[in-house]
């Protein structure tokens, strides 16, 4: 299972003094430096220079990788959500039990969430947020999350002669369920009774839609 999405830089795969590197850690910086300065506001209320300067770089560079600041947050989408798409990878090639398919989505989202809270609280709070192009990204992220979910649900043989509706249904559940379950673990600590608590209802969440998943018969509606 790989979890490096939103740290693997794509400049570290270039020269270290090339050109392309340098630029590659210039926007990095300013990612990263939006990041920190979003654990305490909202996007809408973020400034340009603000973000500059918690990056150490100079205004008019900004414009250099992005054109403003909803173009950064777009930006922070794709790199927070792409992330996800590895986590669910792993999932629908992982364990053949419906329990050990569980165990393994609570624990990976768990993992993720303690590796990059920066990322999942940015989701948290801009999903719904002020800014629409961010809005906009994540939605249509989110629904290629749950067509690549309903993709590896259709192949497995709990969907034999399901609709194409209702397996997509049966997706967009999955991924809900795991947003919220990420979203309740950043209000928790490590090893406390309340994470526990978070990590045993998502689990039993679970565990009634895959009940249902195998009782289920299209009634038509």
């Amino acid at each position: 299972m790989d979890h490096t999405a939103p740290a693997a830089h794509p400049g570290d795969a270039l020269a270290p003094n090339s050109r392309a590197a340098q630029k590659e850690r210039t926007r990095r910086a300013l990612l990263d430096a939006a990041l920190g300065l979003l654990a305490e506001q909202s996007l809408s209320g973020l400034g340009l220079r603000e973000v500059t300067r918690a990056a150490g770089i100079a205004p008019t560079a900004f414009y250099r990788h992005f054109r403003d600041i909803p173009d950064l947050g777009v930006a922070l989408v794709d790199e927070a959500l792409g992330s996800l798409h590895q986590v669910v990878r792993a999932l629908l090639t992982g364990a053949a039990s419906t329990e050990d398919r569980i165990a393994d989505a609570v624990g990976l989202i768990a993992t993720h969430v303690r590796a990059y809270p920066a990322h999942v609280r940015f989701l948290a709070r801009e999903r719904h947020g002020g800014v629409r192009a961010v809005r906009e990204a994540t939605d249509r992220e989110l629904r290629d999350f749950s067509y690549e979910v309903a993709t590896g649900l259709a192949a497995q043989p709990e969907s034999r002669g399901w609709t194409v509706r209702d397996v997509q249904m049966l997706a967009e559940l999955y991924v809900d369920l795991l947003l919220l379950t990420a979203t309740s673990l950043l209000e928790t600590e490590p090893g406390t009774e309340a994470e526990e608590a978070v990590l045993t209802g998502a689990r039993r969440k679970l565990r009634v839609v895959a009940l249902g998943r195998r009782h289920w018969q299209d009634e038509g509606t």
